[in-house]
């Protein structure tokens, strides 16, 4: 191969190994039609799919993408991938706002699927 190639081929690599790497950032952060509702509310009647928002803080991570939640009605599991921490650093002080679905199974008890998570200052 010659140098020209060479030279050309590590170019287009590192170009789109830089456009990879920025994550996107952008968030709709306006009004929501999302009711805001509580652990407590949540597990009293858990509803397959229903659209949650809830605030409270995550106390501890318990597998690879799931978290212990709390906002001090009750404690529930939320699945939180990491593509939704945004590069975003926060520990069981940090108060979050976690917007999903609820999950219930037959063999465990519901959890929350987010979909978005925000740092609430």
């Amino acid at each position: 191969m010659s140098s020209y190639l060479k030279l050309r081929s590590a170019v287009a690599l590192a170009l789109s190994s830089a456009v990879l790497s920025f994550p996107a950032h952008a968030q709709y952060t306006g009004p929501s039609e999302i009711a805001q509702i509580t652990v407590a509310e949540i597990l009293k009647n858990p509803v397959d799919d229903q659209d949650v928002r809830i605030q409270g803080h995550l106390l501890r991570q318990t597998a690879h993408d799931k978290f212990l939640f709390s906002d001090g009605t009750g404690e529930i599991v939320a699945e939180i991938k990491a593509k939704h921490f945004a590069g975003q650093t926060l520990d069981e002080k940090t108060k979050v706002e976690l917007i999903g679905e609820v999950d219930t199974s037959l063999k465990r008890a519901p959890e929350i699927e987010v979909d978005f998570l925000k740092i609430v200052e």
